[in-house]
């Protein structure tokens, strides 16, 4: 009989990672485009770009790990496993990227003053890298379970 390991694909601590990369990374998203200026700077479009690739990804593996537990069917096939583990890790390092980014140059921005960046909207900028680096860490914390599983199938 193969191990349970918490959080790996299929399992209901699996499901919570995915749902809250799902809201974290609409969060960082969403707070990223409530403003139109965020195109002026690359660091910004990049994190909408990979959150909206985050996003789709996120979704998808939250439903599947929803039939996975509801219908106790497990998902253990080692290249669906190595695709997820590929996918998250990729994506993972992306987030981290994008986060780092947005991060820095907010903070850039926020020492350099007013004229480039309103207190309000450099809040919505901080927040949004905030709901970035949670949704890399559940992300990074997904592919490490599922990592942790692989060599078992």
């Amino acid at each position: 009989m193969m191990e349970q390991v918490p959080g790996a694909l299929g399992t209901s601590a699996s499901l919570a990672l995915r749902l809250g990369q799902t809201i974290f990374s609409s969060a960082s998203l969403l707070f990223m485009c409530l403003d139109v200026e965020f195109y002026n700077y690359t660091s910004f479009s990049y994190l909408v770009t990979v959150m909206a690739l985050v996003t789709p990804w996120s979704v998808s593996l939250a439903l599947i790990d929803a039939y996975s537990v509801f219908i106790k069917c497990l998902p253990r096939q080692p290249r669906v496993l190595l695709i997820v583990i590929v996918g998250d890790w990729t994506l993972s390092f992306l987030s981290l990227a994008a986060a780092c980014s947005t991060a820095s140059v907010t903070s850039l921005l926020v020492n350099v003053g007013t004229p480039y960046c309103w207190s309000k909207l450099c809040s919505r900028y901080q927040f949004s890298a905030a709901m970035a680096f949670l949704s890399w860490f559940l992300s990074f914390a997904s592919t490490l379970f599922n990592l942790w599983l692989l060599p078992s199938l």
